[in-house]
């Protein structure tokens, strides 16, 4: 049966409303300005290959399911430029909220990074923050640990391991396997919100790049990546076709990278 889509609305909704049991998400409050309105869940998350980061400056952004006349489409990740440095992405999430109905809550740009749901989008993207990288002094740092990078072009890097000890329900321990994507109702993530992602949801917010926004328009029209399609396998990842500019300041970044990546190397000979 086709998905009834309900058009963008402002939801009120109580946090700890139940029906038939099902909990809403947790971040629903108040007043939640919704995208897309549906009563299908999303399908769950598959394992996409993280091509390696094109240039310094690049922050990754994650595969999510999107939803248009087509029905669900999967939106693969890409490597883009943050409207201004300093900012960091929060992904956008789906979210059980009542009646059987699934909300998207867009992404977007902030001094932090807010909730998402606890969606594990893998790649640094846990369920909570982001551990693929940081900034550090108007430079963005990438952690080797998780974020596929060469540090043969890209020298601003660091390497801590990351403990994922977050408990919710989509976590692959390390496999390939799919993963839960929305939060609430029966099967979603169980995650509440903490200090800081109730503080960054106050905070100003700057909406997707024009590149997100045209990977989003390219996605809907490519049936390879409907549902049916890509159970069928891995989402098979095409390169990114970088066209923007370098990042200002270029070789500030090399110069600060290369003392940065001195620093590693010399703490992995120890």
């Amino acid at each position: 049966m086709k998905a009834q889509r309900l058009w963008p609305v402002v939801l009120a909704i109580p946090t700890l409303s139940l029906l038939g049991g099902c909990a809403a998400d947790p971040a629903v409050r108040t007043s939640v300005s919704a995208s897309v309105v549906i009563r299908e869940a999303p399908p769950r998350i598959p394992f996409q290959e993280q091509p390696p980061c094109p240039a310094e400056g690049y922050l990754w952004i994650p595969g999510y399911w999107s939803h248009a006349a087509v029905g669900y489409y999967w939106v693969p990740g890409l490597w883009v430029l943050p409207p201004r440095a300093g900012l960091l992405w929060t992904p956008g999430y789906w979210s059980f909220v009542a009646d059987g109905r699934y909300v998207f809550h867009e992404g977007y740009w902030g001094a932090r990074v807010g909730y998402y749901g606890g969606i594990n989008y893998g790649d640094g993207y846990f369920g909570s923050g982001y551990a693929g990288g940081r900034w550090a002094r108007g430079v963005f740092h990438y952690n080797t640990a998780v974020t596929n990078v060469n540090v043969t072009n890209v020298r601003n890097v660091y390497h801590e391991t990351v403990v994922n000890n977050v408990t919710i329900n989509n976590t692959y321990k390390g496999t390939r396997m799919p993963r839960v994507s929305y939060s609430g109702g029966p099967d979603g993530t169980r995650r509440q919100l903490n200090a800081g992602e109730r503080a960054a949801a106050s905070e100003a917010h700057v909406a997707p790049t024009a590149a997100q926004v045209q990977r989003r328009e390219e996605a809907r029209e490519r049936p390879e990546l409907r549902p049916e399609a890509v159970r069928a396998g891995r989402v098979e990842q095409r390169q990114n076709e970088v066209k923007s500019k370098a990042p200002e300041g270029g070789a500030h970044q090399r110069h600060v990278g290369e003392e940065r990546h001195e620093e590693h190397r010399e703490h992995s000979e120890r």
